[in-house]
């Protein structure tokens, strides 16, 4: 993995800055908010809060601080994701069960780690401590975007629907987008992947060559309007737009809409239909980008629309030559102002509102190589069974994304933030 500036006073700072922002994301979030597990694959707020000062207490202060004392034996054994060479863990389906420690012991905790790992910046660091310092930081800032995902879910499933943040997010204001329009691209053989410049995490690199053929994507994501014609069309109903695996699941598990989508007897805004946001339940909008839909669900509307999902090479050759900028996390909506996908008119805003769903199988690029130890365990053991989403979305820190970035989850998966941009061949 590459590093960004590693300069102690930058690196310094920046651990500050995200350890003050995980904090920022759950200070509106009551004990019990904090404790509950909606789903295995949702993790407690608390836990996310633990497991990322774990994080730099095992790669970091008990291998390199002299002298350093855990904040307590039974924490690496709680708190430890999936790290199978550091040693056993806790079930994760089971992480809403520990009621103990509770979220004083965790902010003890973390307070505990910062204390430690101010006395480790304050001295001569190697290359390799400095590398996991930034692996660190960047790993927690993943976190800060899955302690909201998984937020979302935990209250969606109260009856009280009740708000992240009590200040509602305003509605778009604006009428629906006319069609998407389409960015060309040549295609011809490409260079993708991490330069090495800045940090990158080790899925992003080696560098490679590959070959496009001319195509082009749309030039913003689809929108709630738009994913409401295709309903109204069938589309949760038609199998010969699904994937056999996508079409099942579907059935079995009643799908007629995305994520966090109901009907209501009135029609108003969005047909009569709502959504559960972070900002507690509203009237959908359909200019906004539609958002929590699969990758089945994904295909299966690329399949309606007669265009295709682009694979992750030909969103990586139109990303590049664009600027980092959309709707992102950042300062602002730390304040009370919740987080959602925005209608984007703005021609340079091509990153941020949802990840986007790509057609391309979560694999090693030509010639990676896992890190030597328990750190290579952070990403090649999943590459597979998975697919690629790019871009970022609007719980993702804004200094923490670029066009190589590439996100991952099941195809099955529908509480990620994630939507879909459509691709077509020239």
């Amino acid at each position: 993995m590459a590093s960004a500036d590693t300069s102690r006073d930058v690196l310094t700072e920046r651990y500050r800055a995200v350890r003050a922002t995980t904090e920022a994301l759950a200070e509106p979030l009551s004990p019990e908010d904090q404790t509950v597990q909606s789903m295995p694959d949702v993790s407690p707020t608390k836990w996310h809060r633990a497991h990322t000062s774990w994080f730099f207490e095992t790669f970091l202060l008990a291998p390199d601080l002299e002298g350093y004392v855990p904040f307590h034996p039974a924490y690496g054994y709680l708190f430890n994701s999936y790290y199978e060479a550091v040693g056993a863990r806790h079930p994760r389906p089971e992480r809403g069960l520990l009621s103990r420690p509770g979220v004083t012991e965790i902010a003890a905790y973390r307070a505990h780690v910062d204390r430690a790992m101010a006395v480790l910046l304050g001295s001569p660091l190697g290359d390799e401590a400095t590398a996991l310092v930034d692996l660190g930081i960047h790993h927690e800032q993943q976190h800060e975007e899955l302690l909201l995902m998984d937020i979302k879910h935990v209250l969606s499933m109260n009856p009280l629907l009740p708000a992240y943040s009590p200040v509602a997010a305003p509605s778009s204001g604006d009428p629906e987008p006319g069609k998407p329009g389409w960015l060309d691209h040549p295609g011809g053989l490409v260079e993708l992947g991490h330069t090495g410049a800045g940090f990158g995490f080790d899925n992003e690199f080696p560098r490679h060559l590959t070959h496009l053929t001319p195509f082009a994507l749309a030039d913003r994501p689809v929108t709630c309007g738009e994913w409401l014609a295709f309903m109204d069309d069938g589309g949760y109903h038609r199998p010969e737009l699904w994937l056999y695996d996508g079409w099942t699941l579907a059935q079995a598990e009643g799908w007629e809409a995305p994520l966090y989508w109901s009907s209501v007897d009135d029609v108003g805004p969005g047909d009569g239909w709502r959504v559960f946001t972070l900002g507690g339940d509203r009237a959908l909008d359909p200019a906004l980008p539609v958002c929590h839909v699969s990758y089945y669900e994904a295909d299966a509307y690329a399949h309606w629309t007669g265009a295709r999902l682009p694979v992750e090479a030909e969103w990586e050759a139109v990303a590049m030559t664009r600027p980092v900028e959309g709707n992102l996390l950042d300062g602002d909506q730390l304040a009370g102002a919740p987080l959602h996908p925005r209608a984007t008119t703005d021609d340079e805003a091509f990153y941020g509102d949802v990840w986007e769903w790509t057609a391309s199988a979560y694999a090693p690029y030509p010639g990676f190589r896992a890190a030597p130890g328990a750190v290579g365990e952070y990403n090649g053991k999943f590459m597979v069974n998975q697919y690629v989403l790019r871009g970022g979305c609007c719980a993702t820190p804004a200094d923490h994304v670029r066009s190589t970035y590439r996100n991952f989850f099941a195809p099955s998966a529908r509480w990620a933030f994630s939507g879909l941009r459509l691709a077509r061949d020239l």
